[in-house]
């Protein structure tokens, strides 16, 4: 039920990536996947053919419950769902871990994160818990009206947390995405700047379910135009819906010591980062994202069950140094695309509808092409 496919790296963009060109690259975030691909042929709504998942991120090795970080959020459309941000914008406070699955899923992974939060505080009362649940809609390969999500999964999901490597493709809450007409799904990568001596990391976690074989843009090469429907043939939709009509969530991590507003300028240009890739924020797309930055260690428990106190020493990031963030953001944004992209294989779901996966030889042609 874990697994994927390796990371690959990407020529995106001129900043060097972290050691793992993934979002565990900023110290302490963590990532799991649970991925169910279980039966095949015709739809049998309850009973498959299942292609889906959920993918954790975990801020940092301590449970964001008991010390939040700063965050901060954008939408570029808002059709689809990430829960909590209304918390998120009102406290610029990050205190949970995010998950991400399909759009029919979310409630079950939401209180499946509460539950896992109760056991992590044997004989604790939970005061209050927001979590933070992103989705994107599945149904072209999954029975995703079967809500084959279970708790159980959810808990594997954040029991397979780890640093380092991350899989990537068609993994996790990525299993059955599709992103600019080919096999998409979950995405990585990082990218490293310095800011006055100090090394800064700024890493990115995309679940790409979204843009218009045409408009698919990597490195600046019209990679869509080249790779026709008559190259490589688009999946069906049963829906019949335009092309253009899924959705794209992105996780941004960094380890500057970014206060609540300078997060939210980072989700923002992320947003930049979708549109190098020929993504546009289409009516029918939900295109959100999600900052947090773990620079700021001590935060307290939010209601804080410790002595009162009436302030605590917070870092800022001097705003001189903020344009380097953007540029890192940006690539690292495009950069995790093109990786869901290039490690997402070839799949075949309901109905017998396959998703062709992106041909690397043909991008690394065209990238090489005058």
């Amino acid at each position: 039920m874990i697994g994927g496919r390796p990371p690959l790296r990407t020529p995106i963009g001129t900043l060097p990536p972290g050691p793992h060109d993934a979002i565990t690259d900023v110290p302490g975030v963590q990532v799991g996947h649970a991925t169910l691909i279980e039966g095949a042929g015709a739809l049998r709504v309850g009973e498959g053919p299942i292609r889906t998942g959920v993918t954790v991120i975990l801020p940092r090795a301590e449970p964001a419950f008991t010390r939040p970080l700063f965050a901060g959020c954008h939408r570029l459309n808002g059709n689809g769902e990430l829960t909590g941000l209304e918390w998120v914008r009102e406290s610029g406070l990050l205190t949970t871990p995010i998950a991400l699955t399909n759009t029919l899923s979310v409630g079950t992974v939401r209180d499946a994160l509460i539950g896992w939060e109760v056991r992590r505080r044997p004989g604790e009362p939970v005061r209050w818990s927001l979590p933070v649940v992103g989705e994107t809609w599945d149904g072209v390969l999954n029975d995703i009206a079967g809500q084959h999500i279970r708790p159980e999964h959810v808990t594997a999901a954040l029991e397979s947390a780890r640093g380092g490597p991350v899989a990537q493709g068609s993994v996790g809450g990525g299993t059955g995405m599709i992103c600019h007409g080919f096999k998409g799904g979950i995405g990585s990568a990082s990218r490293c700047v310095d800011a006055a001596g100090t090394r800064i990391t700024v890493g990115v976690l995309v679940q790409a379910n979204h843009g218009r074989r045409a408009r698919l843009t990597i490195g600046g090469r019209a990679i869509g135009a080249r790779l026709s429907e008559r190259v490589v043939p688009l999946p069906r939709d049963p829906d019949e819906r335009p092309q253009g009509s899924g959705s794209i969530i992105c996780v941004v991590a960094t380890d500057a010591p970014l206060v609540p507003e300078q997060c939210r300028r980072l989700a923002q240009r992320a947003a930049l980062g979708i549109g190098r890739t020929g993504g546009l924020g289409e009516h029918s797309s939900g295109d959100m994202v999600l900052c947090f930055a773990t620079g700021n260690p001590d935060l307290p428990e939010d209601p804080d069950p410790g002595p009162d106190r009436v302030a605590w020493p917070v870092r800022m990031l001097d705003t001189r140094h903020i344009d380097r963030l953007f540029a890192a953001v940006v690539e690292a944004t495009e950069a995790a695309i093109v990786a869901a992209l290039l490690a997402a294989e070839t799949m075949t779901g309901r109905d017998g509808i396959t998703a062709h996966a992106l041909p690397a030889d043909l991008v690394a042609e065209a990238l090489a092409s005058d």
